[in-house]
C-alpha cells in the first residue's frame, strides 16, 4: 500500500518536472534561436566568415552548439568545427530544421546516438521579407537538467514517506469505521442488483452520511419492490381481462367465416383470424410468463426446440408472403426463460418478414461460452445512420414503412439484456441484416 501511495505520488510530481523543465528550456531556447537568426542579414549567407563568427561567438552564450544552413539545407557555418560544412542537414533524422525551412520555428528533445544523452534541438528560420533564406539550429544537452529533476523527485519523495506513514496510522483507524458499514451496504446492493428486491440494507451505523445512504438505499428499494409488483399484477390482469374479448372477436369471425360466400370477404376473414389466435398466444404466454415470475420458475430453455417453435409459428406467414424460413446450427442451452425466448423470436422474425420478406435463416450455436441465437436475411439493409438507434424504443428510419411501432427490436434487446445477455444488429445496404442474440450458456 505504502508503495502505491509513494508511486501515486512521486510519479505525476516527476512527470510535471519534466514538462516544466522541458518548457521552460525550449521557450528558452527558441528565444535564443531567434535572436541568432536575426543577427544574419541575406548578404551574410554568402560570407563564410561572418558566419563562422556569429556561430562561435554565440554558443557559447547559449551553452550549445550552433549551426546555419542555406534555404536548401546545406550546411554553411558550424560553432562545432568546418568538418561537415558543405553537407545537407535538412533530413529525416533533423526534422525540425525541415519545420524551420518551411517557416515553423520547432523544438525537439529527443535521445542522440551519437552523443550518447538526451539533447534538445531548436531550429528557426532566417527570412527576410518574408521570405526563407535559411535556418539556425542549436542543440543542448539536457542531460543536467534530468539530473536535476531526478534530484527534487528523490528529495521530495523522501519527505513524502515520513508523511504517508503517519497519514497511514490514522487512515488505518478510520478505515475499519468506515468500510463495515459500506460493505454491508454494499452486499445488499449486489443482492438486489441479483433480483432478491425484498433485500434491505437495515440500520447503518457509521458517519451521517453513511447512515443517510442507507436509508435511502432502503426506500430505492422499497420502491423498485413496489414497482416490478405493480408491473406483474398489470401484466396478469390485463392478460387475463384480455381473454374474455379475444374468444368472443374469435367466435365473431369464425361465425362470419362460415357464413360469408365471397372468396375476397372470407380471406380477409381468415387472415383477421389468424391474427386473433396469434394474439391469444401472446396473451397465454404473458399469463405463464406471470405465473412463473411469481413461483421462480427454471430459467433454462433449450435454445434448438425454441428455433423449431418458432419456425413452425411463423412457417404459415412466411409462406403468405413468398418466403422461407431456414434453420441452421446446433442449438444449445441458454440461461433464459423459454417465454422471453419465444418473444424474441417472434419480434425478429416479424421484423424481418415485414421489411425483408424472402429466405431468411434463423440459426443458432455455440461461441466463447455463450449460446447464440441469429436471424438472418437478404433484404435491402439498414442505412450506417440508423444501426446505433435502431434498437431504441419507438425508432423507425426515415425509409422504414408504414404501421410499424419501433418497438420489436427494443423489447428483444430488453429481454436478452434481462437474462445477461446482449443484442446486436449488423447491416449492409443492398445485403441484408443480422441479429444477433447472445445468452449465457446454461450449466
Amino acid at each position: 500500500m505504502l508503495l502505491v501511495l509513494l508511486l501515486a505520488l512521486g510519479i505525476p510530481l516527476t512527470i510535471n518536472l519534466q514538462r516544466r523543465a522541458a518548457a521552460e528550456l525550449e521557450t528558452q531556447a527558441l528565444i535564443q534561436a531567434q535572436g541568432i537568426a536575426a543577427l544574419i542579414e541575406e548578404r551574410d549567407l554568402d560570407d563564410p566568415q561572418r558566419l563562422d563568427q556569429i556561430a562561435d561567438e554565440t554558443a557559447p552564450q547559449v551553452s550549445g552548439r550552433v549551426l546555419v544552413v542555406d534555404a536548401d539545407g546545406v550546411l554553411l557555418a558550424d560553432s562545432s568545427g568546418p568538418a561537415s560544412l558543405g553537407a545537407l542537414y535538412s533530413t529525416p533524422g533533423r526534422p525540425e530544421i525541415e519545420s524551420a525551412l518551411d517557416g515553423v520555428p520547432t523544438s525537439d528533445i529527443r535521445d542522440s546516438a551519437d552523443l550518447g544523452h538526451d539533447i534538445m534541438a531548436t531550429a528557426v528560420p532566417i527570412q527576410e521579407a518574408g521570405v526563407v533564406l535559411g535556418a539556425v539550429r542549436i542543440t543542448k544537452n539536457v542531460q543536467q537538467v534530468n539530473d536535476h529533476v531526478r534530484n527534487i523527485t528523490l528529495g521530495l519523495t523522501a519527505v513524502g514517506v515520513a508523511g504517508l506513514g503517519a497519514g497511514l496510522l490514522l487512515a488505518f483507524g478510520l478505515a475499519g469505521s468506515l468500510s463495515r458499514p459500506l460493505s454491508r451496504l454494499a452486499e445488499s446492493a449486489k443482492r438486489l442488483g441479483s433480483g432478491d428486491l425484498t433485500t434491505r440494507a437495515g440500520s447503518i451505523r457509521g458517519a451521517r452520511e453513511i447512515e443517510d445512504l442507507g436509508r435511502s438505499f432502503d426506500e430505492m428499494a422499497g420502491r423498485l419492490e413496489r414497482s416490478a409488483q405493480a408491473q406483474r399484477e398489470f401484466v396478469a390482469n390485463a392478460s387475463h381481462q384480455l381473454r374474455t374479448p379475444l374468444t368472443a372477436m374469435k367466435l365473431r369471425l369464425e361465425g362470419a367465416i362460415a357464413e360469408s360466400h365471397e372468396p375476397a370477404v372470407r380471406e380477409r376473414l381468415e387472415a383477421a383470424d389468424r391474427e386473433v389466435d396469434r394474439l391469444s398466444e401472446i396473451v397465454d404466454r404473458l399469463l405463464v410468463m406471470a405465473r412463473q415470475i411469481e413461483e421462480g420458475a427454471s430459467s433454462r430453455v433449450d435454445v434448438g426446440e425454441a428455433v423449431t417453435r418458432a419456425r413452425d409459428r411463423w412457417d404459415e406467414r412466411a409462406r403468405s408472403l413468398d418466403s422461407t424460413l431456414q434453420l441452421s446450427g446446433e442449438g444449445g442451452t441458454a440461461r433464459a426463460d423459454p417465454t422471453d425466448l419465444d418473444q424474441i423470436l417472434d419480434n425478429l422474425l416479424d421484423n424481418a418478414l415485414a421489411y425483408a420478406p424472402g429466405e431468411i435463416t434463423i440459426g443458432s450455436a455455440l461461441a466463447d461460452g455463450a449460446v447464440v441465437v441469429a436471424v438472418q436475411d437478404h433484404g435491402p439493409g439498414i442505412p450506417t445512420a440508423d444501426l446505433v438507434q435502431v434498437t431504441e424504443r419507438f425508432y423507425r428510419g426515415a425509409g422504414s414503412p408504414s404501421g410499424g411501432s419501433g418497438l420489436g427490436l427494443a423489447i428483444a434487446r430488453q429481454l436478452a439484456e434481462k437474462w445477461g445477455g446482449s443484442l446486436e444488429v449488423s447491416s449492409t445496404e443492398g445485403d441484408g441484416t443480422r441479429v444477433e442474440v447472445r445468452l449465457q450458456q446454461a450449466p
